[in-house]
């Protein structure tokens, strides 16, 4: 197949034709769970929803949000297929609460594999690509195995390396060549500290570009934040931007223009929603609330995420015309309320990854004696001294007026806790605040 087949027609028409197509696809949607689901047909029941008054997005207001609080309690409830129809088994990774089991269907895992091969291609990618895959196909984990099914299906190649050991990194890089990374992006900074360290000529590599996750790289004007910045002075990669989750089985990945991650309406409907569960305008801030598309096993209808971000809908430059996600500043549940401001974890992280004596950190929130949001960093430095901690508190109060008490700890102590053994995501924040 040519790169042409993977940019879905539908991403190309008027955002009419868009809208039009999409509330086709919801009905088909809203058919497929009253016949299959036995979580969603009895919500249909107990709010009296007749799904034929549902006509398109506009009507979604009309029927309950769905939580992961719904997914832990009634799991088998949400599948719509018998157990012997199920291929695979995967479980999130309990940023919000307890893992969740999502099961695969053959279909599904199909429907996995295009919406990655679309998303590479938007990022740039094609047959010719070697990507070294740096995240793990193991461990009940969603994210590798839909990165390698993807791959595949566009003809390139693919280097299964999985996540840490920078001395592996480098060899695979000197033996096959990759022209591209699937990584995280704060790894790629550890591995030029190892090619600095090894004296290895990392800018002469043969690495063109990274897809990066799990991680955010812009700021909301989609300038590069300090990550991102740091990764780029260093090494002139081409950074590409994704978010996706497992519920949504869906990617939202940059186009080479860098504003915004593309929403395929093929694959899943998206709403941004206020605390009342209506919708925000264009530019404002809302939580990501989604109705997966051509799912069999496990499909969901106006899922809360958790994830704060706002939408776009201007045409962009690439040619495709829809909506584009910003940039994720933070989860819903993780917003912190300190000394009268408003932050969520990401404005603290950018202020940390620009303190050069931290190696690494944990934000950790937990509730004060006066009842009130407090925040603890734990920094990782070789060494620590009272001008440090005063630097560190000078830095958040230039940018957020704020300070946050500072307790040193060893990088190496840091390290464990931020990527246990049974782990598959840097762990930055814990939040220990009474419920």
């Amino acid at each position: 197949m040519t790169t042409a087949a993977f940019v879905p027609e539908i991403e190309l028409q008027s955002t009419k034709e868009i809208r039009k197509f999409q509330d086709g696809k919801l009905r088909e949607l809203l058919l497929f769970l009253k016949e299959k689901s036995p979580f969603y047909s009895a919500l249909f029941s107990k709010h009296r929803i007749d799904i034929g008054n549902i006509r398109g997005i506009d009507d979604l207001v009309n029927i309950p949000v769905t939580s992961k609080t719904d997914l832990q309690q009634h799991n088998e409830q949400f599948r719509c297929v018998p157990p012997q129809q199920i291929i695979d088994y995967i479980t999130t990774s309990g940023t919000l609460g307890d893992p969740v089991t999502f099961s695969m269907t053959g279909k599904d895992l199909d429907r996995l594999a295009y919406n990655e091969a679309i998303s590479f291609t938007c990022a740039g990618g094609n047959s010719a690509d070697i990507y070294q895959l740096m995240t793990t196909l193991d461990r009940r984990f969603m994210a590798g195995l839909a990165y390698f099914l993807g791959i595949r299906m566009i003809g390139a190649g693919v280097v299964r390396v999985g996540n840490g050991i920078p001395e592996l990194q480098w060899d695979t890089i000197r033996r096959i060549q990759p022209n591209a990374f699937v990584t995280v992006p704060s790894f790629l900074l550890k591995l030029i500290e190892f090619a600095e360290h090894h004296k290895i000529n990392y800018k002469s590599s043969s690495l063109l570009k990274a897809i990066c996750i799990g991680e955010p790289l812009r700021n909301p004007d989609f300038s590069l934040n300090t990550l991102g910045r740091k990764i780029s002075e260093k090494w002139p990669l081409k950074l590409y931007s994704t978010y996706a989750s497992t519920e949504m089985g869906t990617s939202f990945t940059e186009c080479s223009e860098g504003i915004g991650g593309h929403h395929h309406p093929e694959l899943i409907i998206v709403e941004l929603l206020d605390d009342n569960f209506n919708p925000v305008k264009e530019g404002e801030y809302g939580e990501v609330t989604v109705s997966t598309l051509g799912v069999e096993g496990m499909p969901l209808l106006r899922f809360r995420t958790g994830d704060v971000s706002a939408y776009y809908t201007e045409p962009c430059p690439c040619g495709r015309n829809t909506m584009r996600l910003g940039p994720i500043v933070g989860r819903k549940n993780q917003m912190i309320k300190y000394k009268g401001t408003t932050l969520y974890p990401s404005a603290l992280y950018d202020i940390l990854d620009n303190i050069g004596f931290i190696q690494n950190y944990i934000v950790e929130v937990y509730t004060n004696e006066i009842g009130t949001d407090e925040v603890l960093i734990h920094a990782g430095t070789k060494v620590s001294t009272p001008k440090q901690e005063n630097d560190i508190k000078e830095h958040f109060r230039a940018k957020l007026r704020v300070a946050p008490l500072i307790r040193f700890r060893p990088p190496e102590e840091i390290s464990l806790i931020q990527l246990p053994e049974s782990g598959r995501k840097t762990l930055k924040f814990i939040d220990n605040r009474a419920s």
